[in-house]
């Protein structure tokens, strides 16, 4: 590992601009499952795929099959599945994130979202890790309107709508 040079009192006191999300990883046990999960309920369009990876790739994620980007807008998904049976692997096999959050511009269309998920689910095309409906919509005490859903994966999606706030 190569050691910054920079000590705490020649750290420039400003950061550098602020970096922006690229995309959220996800690793996952089935693939197809997956894509078309992320297709029907994100609007996801697959942009490509990997099945041939850097060593540091392969330091990093042993026995990764293939990756596959789904974009819908400006929000990219990398989608990955790795050899199966390996409890061994980094962080083991397994799908991996607690939450993340995504912004949605008004209370309709967090709830469209909410009826998206629940009419995906219904339609019975996808198999679901854990079979958790999506919570109501709840308003904290500032009017920020959430619901959770989860993925094929059983990864959980906040949904938010923050009132014109920077929040």
């Amino acid at each position: 590992m190569t050691r910054s040079t920079t000590s705490p009192e020649t750290l420039p006191a400003t950061p550098p601009p602020a970096p922006l999300l690229h995309h959220v990883g996800i690793q996952t046990r089935d693939l197809a499952n997956c894509v078309a999960w992320y297709r029907d309920f994100f609007g996801c369009a697959e942009k490509w795929s990997l099945a041939e990876f850097s060593e540091l790739t392969h330091s990093r994620l042993p026995g990764i099959r293939q990756l596959t980007e789904v974009k819908v807008g400006d929000l990219r998904f990398h989608l990955f599945d790795r050899d199966e049976d390996q409890p061994d692997l980094p962080g083991g096999n397994k799908t991996q994130f607690q939450h993340v959050c995504l912004a949605v511009a008004s209370p309709e269309d967090l709830k469209a979202w909410r009826d998206r998920w629940l009419a995906l689910h219904e339609s019975g095309r996808y198999h679901f890790a854990a079979d958790e409906q999506p919570t109501d919509i709840v308003t904290d005490a500032d009017g920020v309107q959430s619901c959770y859903v989860m993925d094929v994966n059983g990864l959980e999606f906040e949904l938010t709508y923050v009132p014109g706030a920077d929040r």
